[in-house]
Order: C-alpha cells, then sequence, then structure tokens
C-alpha cells in the first residue's frame, strides 16, 4: 500500500527508476563476451545471462500476470514465480545475453506503460499471491523495484569478484 501513500511526482519517480532497470543491465552486461556472461557469481549466484533472463521471465510471466489479473479478475489466486526452478529447467546459461537484455527491456516498458495508465480507483484492487497472501495491485510497483534492489547487489558483487581477478 505504500504506493497510494505517495505523491504523484513520487510515484512516476519510481516507475522512471523501474525503467532504468534495463539502462543499467546494458550498462553493465553489454560488453561481455559470450564466456564472461556465463560466469557464475559468489557463492553460485546467477551468472549475468542467467541473471537477465531470470529478470525477463519473471517480469512476463510473474508481474504481467499479476498485473493484468488483478486488472481483470476479482480477488484472483496468484501463482508464485520459482525462479530457480525455471533457470534450471530453460538452462538460461545456453541462452543469449543480448536477447535476453530485449527480451526484460520490452517486457518492463510494457509493464510500466500498462501501470502507467492505471486509473487511481483500481490501484486497490487485490488478490492472493501464493507464499505472499493478500497483494494489492498498488503493491506491484514496490515489489519489482524490492526485486530488481536484490539483483542489483547480486550483480554488483558479481563485478567485484571480476574486479578482484
Amino acid at each position: 500500500m505504500q504506493y497510494m501513500k505517495l505523491s504523484d511526482f513520487q510515484r512516476e519517480e519510481l516507475l522512471a527508476s523501474l525503467g532504468n532497470m534495463s539502462e543499467y543491465l546494458g550498462e553493465a552486461f553489454s560488453s561481455l563476451s559470450p564466456e564472461q556472461a556465463r560466469e557464475p557469481g559468489p557463492d553460485g549466484a546467477f551468472s549475468p545471462v542467467e541473471q537477465v533472463w531470470h529478470l525477463a521471465d519473471l517480469e512476463r510471466e510473474g508481474f504481467s500476470v499479476r498485473i493484468n489479473r488483478l486488472l481483470s479478475e476479482s480477488d484472483p489466486q496468484l501463482p508464485d514465480f520459482d525462479g530457480a526452478a525455471v533457470a534450471a529447467a530453460r538452462d538460461y546459461r545456453s541462452l543469449s545475453l543480448s536477447e535476453g537484455l530485449r527480451t526484460f527491456k520490452e517486457s518492463r516498458h510494457q509493464n510500466i506503460t500498462l501501470l502507467r495508465a492505471v486509473d487511481s480507483d483500481v490501484w486497490l484492487r487485490s488478490g492472493t499471491q501464493e507464499g505472499v497472501g493478500k497483494v494489492s495491485l498498488c503493491d506491484i510497483p514496490s515489489f519489482i523495484s524490492q526485486h530488481d534492489r536484490a539483483h542489483k547487489a547480486e550483480i554488483e558483487a558479481w563485478k567485484s569478484t571480476r574486479r578482484s581477478e
């Protein structure tokens, strides 16, 4: 419900920061060779290519699904997105980094566009997310932002291990 407490300016600032994640990923990873993009992070954390595909798939199959179902259904049951299981099943390390960056950018842009178009009376629509409980549409931007921050921390840790080599 934090989103509802924000001013219009702060809401736009939050949505703009979500849009900046694509730029951050591009700056962090676009110059990597395919071999570098597959190097795992510290303690087995995702490699860069795994990071971008996880973010892309979560954006499409997690956040987008939740947003659309909250907009179109009454009190939907929202499934969890098991990122580790999806990463293993889809063998993210074998995929293209540039394709993952493009897919994430497009998916994030679509979600932000959709969120910017939401009427004020719709933000409080809610459902129940598996493993989380009651969530409202207005919670989604903050959830995305928190998730982005966690991945930025992992990416910065990955980058710092590369500097020390």
